[in-house]
């Protein structure tokens, strides 16, 4: 099998670049006021010992400054310097730091070890950004005639000691993004359920968490009836993982979120058999599951002072002699019976299950999917926002601003009542597709996963549009994106156990 790259590793040096052995030196260049053109930033005075013509080089390649835009520079060798990267900043904002991050680190592929002063001047935020996108934009699987490697280690000097604390923060955010990405990509004739529990239970060991998980005889004896439907198709049975993270002052009153994660470890449409192009990308439909598996490696590295539990419902929903049949009915976990009229539409069953879980038997202060579920949530807002659904404005409101603060946008979307109407079943409490033509599916398929959280506040991502990137873009890659770990990591770090938010 292909083998994933390690992600770059991140220092902290208060020297200046020339004094930390790096091959490679990256400063930043900012816009040009009126008729000025581009200027070049923090580090630049250090380099003069090394006698190249920076400014130079800026105008023969007609640089603006504009972020993520790289000038690529030869040096001599002299201190063991053999290039320098111009990288446009933009305007500065956190989300153009993001940018020139990838960048640079796209530009130093295969460099051992490169060393920056673009964030010598910036904001926390902005230094958080810089390093997340400079982690997470050369993410690729390797093979001998590939892209190289990723930059091995990028110094960020003349920052300062004092900044170790947002470098440290960023690297657990770009590392959970980072395995999420690992799980996505791995083909599905090594990922099936087990193999997605095997490896929640190895993150569970190393970040400290509890975690346990049922088989299909425990879901079928625990009334898990949408799960087990999904998955009774396929020779590789499902399950359904629970991650548990405990924040170091846990007490009694302390808020618990609950994430629930799609982990469809590949969709064939089961009877409901989608075309061939359609199956190609679905080893990444269990990116949910991908997301929430991150998202709790990286809570105590982030500080979170809220308690956290996973569920990933995974299933391998495939046609057979034993595959759950248009019209069949399901009973999930909350007794609520499901007519099944398209066994395309598996993943809202599988998270219904593990959402009337939640609200039954965790005491939750609310409760958060996060699922690539429907196609119109990719016709309605493209591959730049996904879809947020919610019952609680302040939820919503809470977790739009962590999504734009970590550059992964949410787009709120309505739940609207009249289309209730639409999933109406006339031999089972509700139908999980329309029965009549109302469009609105991402909204319809919202409004069926929010009766199981009962009158617990919850809210739905439908990352189906970006959660799959056609292209490399910033720090995007092509594939599987693990949107939403970031969003979700922000949120989380910053809920304190007294936040109204979470309630």
């Amino acid at each position: 099998m292909i083998a994933p790259s390690s992600p770059t590793a991140v220092v902290v040096d208060a020297r200046t670049p020339l004094d930390v052995e790096a091959t490679v030196l990256a400063v930043p260049v900012w816009p040009g006021d009126g008729d000025s053109g581009p200027w070049i930033g923090e580090g630049a005075a250090d380099l003069d010992a090394l006698g190249v013509d920076l400014f130079g080089a800026l105008e023969r390649e007609s640089a603006s400054g504009r972020a993520g835009q790289v000038v690529s520079v030869p040096a001599s060798g002299d201190r063991g310097v053999e290039r320098v990267v111009l990288v446009g900043v933009g305007d500065g904002s956190a989300a153009m730091y993001r940018r020139a991050g990838a960048a640079v680190a796209r530009a130093a592929r295969g460099v051992g070890r490169l060393a920056s002063t673009v964030t010598v001047t910036a904001s926390d935020a902005e230094i958080r950004a810089f390093v997340e996108g400079a982690v997470l934009a050369p993410y690729g699987l390797r093979k001998a005639d590939g892209p190289k490697a990723p930059l091995s280690t990028l110094v960020l000097a003349g920052s300062g000691t004092e900044r170790s604390a947002a470098v440290d923060r960023a690297r657990a955010v770009a590392g959970a993004g980072w395995l999420a990405r690992d799980l996505v990509h791995t083909p599905s004739n090594v990922k099936d359920p087990e193999w997605l529990a095997q490896r929640a239970r190895a993150v569970a060991e190393g970040a400290r968490l509890r975690v346990s998980v049922r088989d299909e005889k425990a879901l079928a004896a625990d009334g898990f009836g949408g799960i087990v439907a999904v998955g009774m198709g396929s020779t590789r049975p499902p399950r359904l993982i629970e991650l548990t993270y405990t924040p170091p002052d846990f007490d009694a009153e302390t808020p618990r979120v609950v994430l629930v994660g799609k982990g469809i470890t590949y969709d064939t449409g089961g009877l409901s058999l989608k075309p061939r192009e359609a199956m190609v990308p679905m080893k990444t439909d269990m990116s949910g599951g991908a997301v929430v598996i991150g998202v709790l490696s990286a809570l105590r590295d982030v500080g979170c002072q809220v308690a956290v539990t996973g569920l990933v419902a995974a299933a391998e929903n495939m046609p057979s002699g034993t595959a759950q049949r248009p019209g069949d009915v399901v009973r999930q976990f909350d007794g609520t019976t499901v007519e099944v009229l398209n066994t395309d539409a598996e993943g809202r069953l599988v998270l219904a299950d593990a959402i009337a879980y939640a609200a039954a038997t965790l005491a939750p202060s609310v409760i958060v999917d996060v699922a690539t579920l429907t196609g119109a949530a990719t016709l309605g807002l493209g591959r730049r926002h996904a879809a947020l659904y919610s019952t609680s404005d302040p939820l919503a409101a809470a977790l739009c601003a962590a999504g734009e603060a970590a550059g992964e946008r949410l787009w709120r979307m309505p739940l609207v009542a009249d289309y209730r109407e639409s999933l109406e079943s006339t031999v089972a409490d509700v139908a999980h597709v329309e029965t009549r033509k109302m469009g609105g599916g991402s909204i319809t398929a919202a409004l069926f996963l929010e009766r199981f959280a009962g009158d617990v506040p919850w809210a739905h991502l439908d990352i189906a549009g970006p959660g799959r990137a056609d292209s490399d873009e910033h720090e995007v890659v092509k594939g599987g994106t693990a949107f939403g770990t970031r969003a979700l990591l922000y949120w989380l770090e910053t809920a304190h156990p007294a936040d109204a938010v979470t309630r």
